[in-house]
């Protein structure tokens, strides 16, 4: 299996070779990124356990992050998608109260499922709307679907009043995400990128970084561990910081997109213990490589004591946030050291 769990120096090693003011901007914009949380990591609680959209702004806000971002489905009937608008109106004034950022999130391309996400996250207040297609089909089919259905964004919001990511979810190669971008050509219209996904498509993290940071504005912050499948790359999410991907260099060349201020305004921390993925891209693959279809993201309970399931999933999400800002304050102060 050719995966290489990255060395931990290559971080360091990129700090200390940057340019001054880039060290001074790295140690201000790691003390300083903005930290969502992230619905997925209460997922099972969301599911099975009563927790509602309303819990995330409170868990939000008590974690003293920077927003949230939330499924329209997430929270089964106490979902967004299923609130009248009384409803929404009430919780975009709960996220306001706290003075919190909302994102939204929904798992289509496909213009009736957008359109209705629009509708929710403008009636909540959101200044985001992330999307992913989920076509079955050829690649190159999926690819040209896709940019019909963005072209529409300007129908469903002809105000501009939200942002919109295209995230990279398991099938497409970053290059053809781009490819995409730059043929909807909407400068409202950009890309979300998580951690973890790129590995179902049989790329590694650091390469699929490069290709599409030039169009990155948020990103989902997860680890995992990857498995070999039908001669690709699964992956079966982990506890941050226990998985083999290069967690902390992906933080830095992220945290230095942008010059005079940060292309990156949103990490949504989004642990995902025991989410598992198959592989969807494969090496030798032919040239249009047919897609399956495949149902939204969902992570299954397993066979265990439902409650103790709940309290675990909770208690990683907590962790995640500890973690993470430990990881950005380890950079910030290597980058600070290595100025020194």
């Amino acid at each position: 299996m050719p995966w290489v769990h990255e060395p931990q120096s290559d971080w360091r090693a990129r700090a200390a070779a940057l340019p001054s003011v880039k060290r001074i901007q790295l140690v201000a914009r790691a003390r300083a990124a903005p930290l969502f949380a992230h619905a997925y990591a209460f997922h099972l609680n969301m599911r099975f356990g009563g927790m509602a959209p309303r819990d995330l702004v409170e868990f939000a806000a008590t974690q003293r992050l920077a927003g949230l971002k939330l499924h329209v489905d997430d929270g089964e009937q106490a979902s967004l998608s299923r609130m009248g608008d009384d409803a929404l109106t009430a919780f975009a004034g709960q996220v306001e109260a706290r003075r919190l950022e909302l994102h939204v999130e929904t798992s289509t391309t496909e213009a009736a499922g957008l359109a209705d996400a629009v509708r929710v996250a403008l009636a909540t207040g959101a200044t985001s709307l992330r999307c992913y297609p989920r076509y079955e089909g050829r690649v190159s089919q999926i690819i040209a679907w896709t940019i019909a259905d963005l072209r529409r964004l300007a129908d469903f919001d002809p105000q501009g009043r939200l942002r919109y990511t295209l995230e990279q979810h398991e099938d497409l190669k970053s290059e053809e995400l781009v490819r995409i971008i730059e043929a909807v050509d909407n400068p409202r219209l950009s890309l979300l990128f998580d951690f973890g996904n790129m590995i179902n498509a049989y790329e590694m993290p650091m390469p699929a970084l490069a290709l599409q940071a030039p169009h990155i504005t948020e990103v989902h912050i997860k680890d995992c561990l990857v498995k070999p499948d039908r001669g690709g790359w699964a992956h079966l999410a982990c506890l941050s910081d226990e998985g083999h991907l290069p967690l902390k260099a992906m933080l830095v060349d992220l945290l230095l997109l942008g010059d005079d201020r940060p292309q990156v305004v949103s990490f949504g921390l989004e642990e995902e213990e025991g989410y598992f993925a198959p592989a969807l891209r494969f090496p030798g693959e032919e040239a249009d490589p047919f897609i399956p279809s495949r149902s939204a993201s969902f992570t299954d309970l397993g066979g265990g004591e439902l409650a103790a399931r709940l309290r675990q999933e909770a208690t990683a999400a907590h962790q995640q946030v500890e973690t993470l800002r430990a990881m950005l304050e380890e950079i910030a102060s290597e980058a600070e050291r290595a100025e020194g």
